[in-house]
């Protein structure tokens, strides 16, 4: 067993045009006073973290190192969510996700997933200068739109979809290999990969690789009525990253999990700040150290009524409350009796060994 680290916290909705999450170092100092001891940072922002610069030049992974470790910081993981999303997009969705990418891609499908491609190896390259093991990401979706089928199952449309997937992740993971970093499946609705089955689809077509993992988040695996513990216990050897976002499902008379095109205050179910949801994360984290999981605990901020900064402030102590400290030796060992062969046998009544 290990020591889960943390606490750790995922920039992505916090990066402002305002003073102080408008650039790194006001970010991390803003973070280092709310008690976070890494940042998962977003590749999309080049103001904040320059991913391509950071692919290229080992001076400027050593200078990005050095500002945060002047705040007590370190980096848990890069995220490229959006550009991870671009790998894989059905038409319905061309439109909305177009604004993910820079305007010169904007429109033309084979480029954009090209311009994502190149940010996904970037990424790979970044996070081996900056000595990081694991990358969070989406995997995209063909798929989504056929997620409840109607008209009825089409087995034929969601082999091609899945065979396509993984023809377009494959190679990304030969190059996350080689850069020896772990690729992170964020687990969510909207994407292919969004329970335990699409994953293990997609792992058999892609020959178990092994830079195939996932982010763990039990949000969207309570609001999918997942048992987000079994779901550890399933897949605790894939697991490199972890979520601690929390979250609620109100059963009522009016909508269900769908949502029914409604804002998140008013859904059935709706995202929390730790600790104010339904989710047992003590259980959550007993299981991930039991199994040995070894990376970092980061917090990611959706809650639909409390504000981002007393989410932050308060689930930084939350996660401190919650990553256990291993003990080097069990509590009984006190009691500990002989173990040999032979004091053994005379404890069983079996006599002298032969």
């Amino acid at each position: 067993m290990k020591t889960i680290k943390g606490p750790g916290i995922f920039l992505s909705q916090f990066i402002g045009s305002d003073a102080p999450f408008n650039t790194l170092d006001g970010l991390a100092a803003w973070a280092a006073e709310r008690g976070y001891k890494a940042l998962q940072i977003p590749c999309h922002h080049p103001t904040i973290f320059d991913v391509a610069q950071a692919a290229e030049s080992q001076a400027y992974c050593d200078d990005i190192i050095a500002r945060l470790a002047g705040h007590g910081l370190v980096i848990s993981e890069l995220s490229t969510h959006l550009e991870g999303q671009l790998i894989a997009v059905h038409p319905a969705y061309d439109a909305a996700f177009d604004g993910f990418a820079p305007p010169e891609v904007r429109g033309k499908p084979v480029a954009r997933q090209a311009w994502a491609v190149e940010k996904l190896e970037q990424a790979a390259r970044a996070s081996q200068r900056l000595g990081l093991t694991a990358h969070a990401t989406f995997s995209g979706a063909l798929a989504w739109p056929y997620f409840y089928p109607w008209p009825p199952h089409n087995a034929q449309l969601l082999e091609e979809a899945f065979h396509e997937l993984a023809a377009r992740w494959r190679p990304i993971f030969d190059v996350f290999d080689r850069h020896g970093v772990n690729v992170c499946f964020e687990i969510h609705p909207g994407e292919d990969l969004h329970d335990g089955a699409t994953f293990e689809r997609f792992l058999e077509l892609v020959d178990h690789h092994p830079r195939c993992n996932m982010l763990y988040d039990p949000s969207h695996l309570l609001l999918q009525h997942i048992d987000y513990l079994a779901f550890i216990d399933r897949y605790h050897a894939r697991i490199k990253a972890f979520h601690v976002k929390d979250a609620e499902f109100r059963s009522n008379g009016r909508s269900g999990v769908y949502g029914g095109y409604q804002p998140w205050i008013d859904r059935a179910g709706r995202f929390r700040s730790p600790g104010d949801g339904q989710i047992d994360f003590g259980a959550i984290f007993s299981k991930l150290t039991q199994y040995g999981y070894d990376g970092w605990a980061v917090l990611e901020w959706e809650c639909c009524l409390k504000t981002g900064d007393a989410g932050a402030r308060e689930g930084s102590e939350f996660i401190r409350r919650h990553i256990i400290p291993v003990a080097d030796r069990a509590f009984d060992d006190f009691a500990a009796s002989a173990s040999d062969r032979a004091s053994v046998r005379r404890m069983l009544g079996l006599g002298d060994a032969l």
